[in-house]
């Protein structure tokens, strides 16, 4: 549950500019744990490409966007990202939360709605990675019942060098796939 004062929406085009605000604001605090990222994504305008794009991907049922809002302020994203149907039925879940709004339990209460959603569109399991470093992520996902399933070595290009990730699943059912 959020605290008072917060909201997730889903993600809309309008969304553009208060996205450029918060990726400039955090972008010190997301550095560790982003891919590189050109200067134009740090605009209105490079929001704009990367909702419609989101946005795209969420009509071809890939994604699942939601943004959490303080006032009229983005304070943090939560995501359902490469949704696969068929035999799997999984995604892997992404969030983040605004650097001056940690520690009032807003991660957990973003992946909780994810595993909600993830339950809503009837999928089977969940996935995530952090890199190792990334100990308040790994706390937060422990906490929302995920397990520690693995490492992989060099799985991402982020802070400027390959770096190793944990993953974690979690099942959300053990019936047949739904839908």
């Amino acid at each position: 549950m959020l605290p008072d004062g917060y909201t997730l929406r889903p993600l809309s085009l309008g969304d553009s500019a208060a996205l450029a605000h918060a990726a400039l604001r955090n972008r010190e605090h997301l550095r560790p744990w982003e891919p590189a990222r050109p200067e134009t994504f740090f605009t209105a305008d490079g929001q704009l490409e990367v909702v419609r794009g989101r946005l795209h991907q969420v009509e071809l049922g890939l994604y699942d966007c939601w943004l959490l809002w303080h006032d009229d302020t983005v304070v943090g994203a939560a995501n359902l990202q490469n949704i696969v149907r068929g035999a799997m039925q999984g995604a892997d879940v992404g969030y983040w939360v605004d650097h001056q709004h940690l520690r009032r339990g807003l991660a957990v209460a973003a992946l909780e709605h994810l595993v909600q959603r993830g339950n809503a569109l009837g999928l089977h399991r969940l996935g995530a990675s952090t890199m190792v470093a990334n100990l308040p992520s790994q706390a937060v996902l422990r906490r929302c019942g995920f397990i520690e399933c693995g490492r992989i070595p060099q799985f991402l290009h982020l802070d400027g060098d390959w770096r190793d990730s944990l993953l974690f699943n979690l099942v959300l059912h053990d019936g047949p796939p739904r839908g």
